[in-house]
């Protein structure tokens, strides 16, 4: 089968498509036909700088994410030729992910969905729509009275976000660095430029929940611009500051402002229906800035790292 392998620091130009072997199912995993797949910053990491972490498998097919059909049930109770979505769990990292024809794919992290979608939209919705969701109802618990604050809303997770939030039917402010960048953010109530500091703005706007995708770099000047009684939820790092040194709870989280973190490794196939049967019932269409054919993946990786695409990338493997 066509797949990308990697072993060491890897920039998107020297990505190639190589030959290597159909994995083989063995119980507690399933064998799945990769349909399509999206590109995610995680897998940035990865190539960039994760790979020479210890507990990376070497060499590894990257992707955390997939849609597809079961190949292979094994002892999943799965059909063969079952429509599936898989995303996390190791996927990537610990094993083989999805920048491939087939996928190995642990029985706990495969879900089956039923839709209408087509591959490239449902290709869009495992990681990013799993990680929105748990951040706006897990951590955030939203409300459709509530005004909701998307800062970073322009990547693939932001606009999932506002998707969601506005179907729910929520008030939302999303905020952009680039003024450039406002006509992308059309769905949402407002759009906001992003200075670095705009708490004194945020505080004029009634924000009750707000997910936090700059990350660190933001995130105490978010807090400030809470609502009382309002939570923050840290889920991105775009603004590419890991953590908060020097941080203070006391100070630094304003009183009766709630500071919380999704992380998404554990999906279950609970939540993944929750998910689809939202998308459903509302028809709303996955949000994706881009699709590629397989063969095209060095180029996609490209224009991701470059940034020339608004949105999820989406790879298509026919």
């Amino acid at each position: 089968m066509k797949a990308v392998q990697i072993d060491r620091i890897t920039p998107a130009e020297e990505i190639r498509l190589t030959e290597v072997p159909v994995p083989q199912a063995k119980p507690g995993w399933v064998l799945v036909k990769v349909m399509g797949f999206g590109l995610n910053h995680s897998e940035q990491i990865l190539r960039m700088s994760e790979i020479n972490a210890p507990y990376i498998k070497k060499p590894v097919i990257p992707g955390i994410e997939c849609a597809g059909v079961v190949e292979d049930p094994s002892d999943s109770g799965l059909r063969k030729g079952q429509k599936v979505i898989s995303l996390m769990g190791g996927m990537g990292r610990s094993f083989d992910g999805s920048y491939a024809e087939y996928a190995l794919l642990p029985k706990s992290h495969v879900f089956p969905v039923e839709t209408e979608m087509s591959w490239a939209e449902l290709a869009a919705v495992p990681e990013t729509y799993f990680t929105a969701w748990g951040s706006l109802f897990e951590c955030l618990e939203l409300k459709a009275e509530d005004t909701l604050l998307v800062r970073g809303a322009t990547c693939a997770l932001g606009y999932a976000a506002v998707q969601i939030a506005k179907a729910l039917g929520c008030r939302v402010i999303a905020t952009t660095h680039r003024e450039s960048k406002f006509g992308l953010l059309k769905d949402a109530d407002e759009a906001v430029l992003d200075t670095g500091n705009i708490a004194e703005v945020l505080k004029t706007k009634g924000i009750t929940k707000a997910l936090e995708l700059v990350g660190p770099k933001t995130v105490k000047d978010t807090m400030l611009g809470m609502q009382k009684g309002g939570i923050v939820c840290n889920t991105g790092i775009l603004g590419n500051v890991y953590v908060l040194n020097g941080f203070d709870p006391i100070k630094d989280i304003p009183n009766g402002v709630y500071l919380t973190g999704f992380f998404s490794n554990y999906p279950t196939a609970e939540t993944m229906k929750q998910i689809m049967d939202f998308l459903n019932e509302h028809h709303l269409s996955p949000c994706r800035g881009a699709e590629y054919r397989l063969e095209e993946i060095r180029q996609a990786l490209m224009d991701m790292d470059g940034h020339k695409v608004n949105g999820k990338i989406v790879i298509k493997t026919e």
